[in-house]
């Protein structure tokens, strides 16, 4: 045994993934919502952070420490501006995107985006607001893996995973999920939405990443900061996939406990 596990758990294996060994489960154990509670709480003292994934997914693991250099703020004010360069021609024709003779005739054009509404990166979106009242981090976790797991069509393909990690946001370095996203980057995002919103990633599969969120932005403005963090994380269904307005997204994003990405 690497590792000791914790109480509770189905059978099943470890397995290397780079210098690191996680252990795998054999099936999804009942009860989910309350093993991934228990899971996180103990996570502090046993470093083991759980995660769902396909265990067959292609591997590459990567080192979480190069997320140490990333400095957000610098590196987000850099991304806008080309992305805003690139995007403002869009933004400024009020018109919606025309349907190509390929589109069918019941589709509708695309609705006009006119993008955020900062000319210079606005900085980083201020902390969700902890109200005392909402769920904990954890609480927060097991309530997005039941929604989870519920909802998601290849629920039973997923593994629940252990994985030594400094947080949920190195997980996904850790077990070498990627799809596209540059993960310096997204490992940065990640453990910066951690300490401002409660966030914790519960799974990445195939190009999807799942978080939870214990204190999402309750002010449309502070949503409009994050939806620009969403947008640079370069993730294609946020405001592209499908075309969404970035205002719309914003407003999607006030009180939103779950926030899911995927890379195509």
């Amino acid at each position: 045994m690497v590792f000791s596990l914790p109480h509770g758990l189905p059978t099943g294996r470890f397995e290397r993934r780079g210098p690191t060994e996680i252990w795998i489960s054999d099936e999804l154990p009942d009860g989910m919502a309350e093993l991934w509670v228990d899971l996180l709480r103990q996570a502090p003292a046993t470093g083991l952070h759980p995660h769902l994934c396909w265990p067959d997914d292609p591997a590459r693991p990567a080192d979480p420490a190069a997320a140490d250099a990333v400095r957000l703020d610098e590196v987000l004010a850099a991304d806008f501006a080309e992305y805003r360069r690139q995007r403002l021609p869009y933004w400024s024709d009020p018109s919606p995107a025309e349907p190509s003779d390929e589109t069918p005739e019941d589709v509708a054009p695309w609705p006009h985006d006119p993008g955020p509404p900062f000319e210079s990166w606005p900085g980083l979106a201020p902390a969700g607001p902890d109200t005392g009242t909402g769920p904990g981090a954890e609480e927060a976790a097991g309530r997005t893996v039941t929604r989870l797991l519920r909802s998601e069509p290849y629920a039973a393909s997923l593994s629940l995973v252990l994985v030594p990690a400094r947080s949920s946001a190195d997980v996904p370095a850790v077990i070498g999920w990627t799809n596209d996203p540059p993960m310096p980057l997204m490992g940065a995002l990640l453990r910066s939405w951690e300490d401002r919103f409660g966030a914790r990633v519960v799974a990445a599969f195939n190009g999807d990443l799942h978080v939870s969120v214990a204190r999402p932005p309750l002010d449309p403005a502070d949503a409009e900061r994050l939806a620009l963090e969403h947008v640079l994380s370069t993730a294609d269904n946020i405001v592209d996939d499908p075309p969404t307005p970035f205002p719309k997204y914003a407003r999607g994003l006030v009180g939103r406990t779950e926030w899911r990405f995927w890379w195509d």
